[in-house]
């Protein structure tokens, strides 16, 4: 593959060096799990947390004269992925056998696909704040088997193994070396999980294994030719992710300011030290004797099958934040935060259905998502509902209750329950409209305090104090623009 440079150096990701600036240059390699209730060639369960071995057939372990059968769905959720990838579907695609060996994987070899993959390629765009949007390349995405898993942890003289996950489906999705910073990569990480959980492809666990990445990692001077690359496995955590990359960077400036040369390595990352350490020399295409399965056909795909997965997507993020910003007027901030996660964003949807859409994002995003966080707890676990708090918006549009209000009247439905406008009325917690009642109480406010009168006169910011007099007066049910104009008249500001 030949590596092409699309980015324009940018001095606020240089690394400074004892020599000089320096810039990273990033590629990953995530491999997604694919959601589905069987593995990609056996019917065996893909259920996460069974005993060991126990989701695991004769295809699995290998036995003599089992032959791999393709899993459809599995195939269907890999177009999908590319479909939302906006990438090149292959109408035809082989896999092939990638050959190394090791414990946890029986048939010595690894089921995968090489020069003709599935999916072709795509991009990503990411929101990188004040650095605006940034694109990021797809190069392909391509299936394979997972391996099992080698437990050193069970016995002082032996490692078992666990063939669970051996078999199950992975989407390999490779980018190209567009990434400039950890944020970056780590952005790029949370946006192709975002997009394969809208999608339903992959669940995006990070913590049990069904994302993982390998990162690649070089150093160049600004704007200067690729350097050699070291690959960092299996980072299974946003964090980890940039701690490896910050640490294998400077660990490359440091070789090159010395006169070194960095090898070409496959290496690991320790978390509990933030260091990465070497794991084996990097392997290459000829290394893995790469040849078409012999087990199995071609995938041959037709405009119909494509164009009805096509047709079945959901709206993706990309395209709800800008529906989101131009229909419902809300800032891209906002937007982005809400298409974050699909769950997130569809119950945003329902409190702000016919409602004041910035109003709504304002209490989705500060008071429940505020609250679920001091809490520890997941939008699906909301002890307030989206009905409930649509009615709470309702009753701030409609002037019933003030912010204040509104607050105590979230903490009730919170801890308690029940229907916003029936706690309101039972309570005794609606808004004090009248004007002329608050009018009475500001006579009655301003007649007691001449002095402080004769102060607001002189400094008209002082007129905040007999704004809380009569809220407080009022037990925070007065309406604070009617209080604010009649103290204005009253007070001749």
């Amino acid at each position: 593959m030949t590596l092409v440079d699309t980015r324009t150096p940018d001095p606020k990701k240089f690394i400074s060096g004892a020599t000089g600036d320096w810039e990273m240059v990033l590629g990953l390699e995530v491999h997604a799990q694919v959601t589905s209730e069987s593995k990609l060639f056996s019917g065996s369960s893909t259920e996460f947390g069974q005993p060991p071995n126990n989701n695991v057939s004769f295809v699995d372990a290998a036995m003599p004269g089992m032959l791999p059968v393709i899993n459809e769905e599995c195939v269907r959720q890999a177009v999908r992925t590319g479909l939302g990838l906006k990438a090149q579907i292959n109408k035809h695609s082989i896999f092939d056998r990638k050959n190394y060996f090791y414990p946890d994987q029986p048939p010595g070899y690894q089921i995968s696909q090489y020069l003709d993959p599935i999916v072709g390629e795509g991009k990503v765009l990411l929101d990188m704040g004040e650095d605006g949007e940034v694109e990021i390349g797809i190069e392909r995405l391509h299936l394979e088997t997972d391996a099992g898993k080698l437990m050193h942890d069970q016995h002082p003289n032996m490692s078992f193994v666990d063939l669970n996950r051996a078999g199950v489906a992975l989407m390999e999705i490779v980018s190209k070396p567009d990434l400039r910073s950890s944020d970056e990569a780590k952005a790029y990480i949370n946006k192709l999980r975002t997009i394969m959980r809208y999608l339903g492809t992959c669940d995006g666990n990070m913590e049990q294994g069904s994302l993982r990445a390998d990162i690649n990692v070089s150093v160049r001077r600004p704007g200067g030719d690729f350097g050699t690359r070291c690959e960092i496995k299996n980072v299974n955590s946003m964090r980890f992710a940039g701690q490896a990359i910050e640490y294998e960077a400077r660990r490359q400036i440091d070789i090159l300011e010395d006169g070194g040369v960095v090898d070409q390595e496959t290496r690991l990352f320790d978390p509990k030290t933030g260091e990465t350490r070497s794991m084996r020399s990097k392997e290459d295409a000829q290394d893995y004797r790469y040849f078409p399965e012999p087990d199995l056909l071609p995938l041959e795909f037709d405009d119909a099958f494509i164009e009805g997965l096509k047709a079945g997507l959901p709206e993706l993020p990309d395209e709800k934040r800008h529906r989101f910003v131009e229909e419902l007027g809300l800032t891209p901030y906002d937007a982005s935060v809400l298409v974050a996660d699909r769950t997130s964003a569809d119950f945003y949807e329902k409190v702000a259905d016919g409602r004041d859409g910035k109003l709504a994002a304002n209490w989705v995003i500060n008071e429940l998502f505020g609250r679920l966080n001091k809490e520890g707890l997941e939008i699906s676990t909301s002890p307030v509902s989206a009905e409930q708090l649509g009615g709470i918006v309702d009753l701030i549009s409609k002037g019933d209750i003030s912010g204040k209000i509104a607050k105590d009247l979230f903490e009730i439905v919170w801890t308690e329950g029940g229907d916003p406008a029936k706690l309101v009325e039972e309570r005794g917690m609606k808004q004090v409209t009248d004007t002329g009642a608050i009018e009475k109480m500001v006579d009655e406010i301003v007649a007691a305090n001449p002095d402080q009168v004769a102060k607001a006169q002189q400094n008209p910011k002082l007129m905040g104090w007999f704004v809380g007099q009569v809220m407080k007066a009022s037990q925070g049910k007065a309406n604070p623009q009617a209080v604010n104009e009649i103290l204005k008249s009253k007070l001749g500001l």
